[in-house]
């Protein structure tokens, strides 16, 4: 009886059939890194540009709260501390963001924000978060037709 051979590169495609390189996979897993990192750098960098223009709101809003006596008077203007930092405190929490807020002086809101930027690609492979702060600071100064005073 005779028996048909299959040619040695039939067998070779045959064993071969459904397998993938390492190599494949490999630069595969890279790819997916790759635009991960891109994906969750940028956006932690849009989530520290939001704590800072909330920084800055923030000391804006606190910046407003002045002591309406020595103002009227004409003795200059300044913060009122216990105000400004309620002011700067409700902005903040209206915000949905953590910070603190101090009136060095009274003649300036200073205002430090924190939050957490939760990642989209990178929590596969343990980084889940990534903190990130701002910071603002708004003067409070006396200006007749756009000129400090």
């Amino acid at each position: 009886m005779r028996r048909l051979r299959r040619s040695p590169t039939t067998d070779s495609a045959a064993r071969e059939r459904g397998s993938v390189s390492s190599w494949l996979v490999t630069s595969t897993f890279v790819m997916i890194l790759g635009v991960g990192i891109a994906v969750d750098l940028t956006g932690q960098v849009h989530a520290q540009q939001h704590a800072r223009d909330v920084a800055f709101q923030a000391a804006r809003a606190g910046g407003q709260q002045l002591q309406g006596g020595s103002a009227i008077r004409g003795e200059g203007v300044r913060a009122d501390p216990r105000q400004a930092a309620v002011a700067a405190q409700t902005y903040l929490a209206a915000a949905d963001m953590t910070g603190s807020v101090s009136v060095p002086g009274g003649d300036v809101v200073v205002v430090r924000t924190s939050d957490v930027y939760e990642t989209k690609f990178l929590s596969f492979i343990g980084l889940t978060s990534m903190r990130v702060s701002g910071e603002g600071e708004a003067r409070v100064v006396r200006a007749v037709e756009g000129v400090e005073q």
